[in-house]
């Protein structure tokens, strides 16, 4: 029985001791303040990134709203003028112009680039799966296997 108030007495000491050290320990304390640190360095950035992304979805958003306002206005200008200058010649209304070139950009635009794309395939067989014998050429003659 003795031998076991000597254990427990043995074990309550290491665990006061392990205790006592970590809270007196310079070097507990430090990693203790650089994790605080580290975790608050962390939040930040991602608070940042958050903010970040936020910003660039609304100014998407205004860039978006603001391209509508403008084509809005523009047609508004253009039809205002046509209705207000009646007699003025096609020539002489800037809206009319602008709005020609606009159309005829759209609608060429696509064919261009849809003839001017190199195509994927060849025309016609490109002889690696036929099934005629091939001429080989070895030297300046032409032979054909037998």
């Amino acid at each position: 029985m003795p031998w076991i108030f000597g254990v427990v007495g043995l074990v309550v000491g290491l665990i006061v001791g392990v205790v006592a050290t970590r809270m007196t320990a310079p070097q507990y304390s430090k990693q203790k303040d650089l994790q605080k640190a580290l975790d608050t360095s962390k939040y930040e950035l991602e608070q940042q990134k958050q903010d970040l992304t936020d910003h660039f979805a609304r100014s998407a958003e205004l860039l978006e709203e603001m391209g509508k306002q403008y084509s809005n206005l523009y047609q508004h200008l253009a039809k205002s003028s046509s209705e207000m200058l009646p007699n003025i010649p096609e020539q002489d209304n800037p809206f009319v112009k602008k709005l020609d070139v606009a159309d005829n950009q759209v609608e060429s635009e696509p064919a261009a680039d849809i003839e001017g794309q190199p195509k994927d395939y060849a025309n016609g067989a490109t002889g690696m799966l036929k099934s005629e014998e091939k001429v080989i050429v070895d030297s300046p003659e032409v032979t054909k296997p037998a």
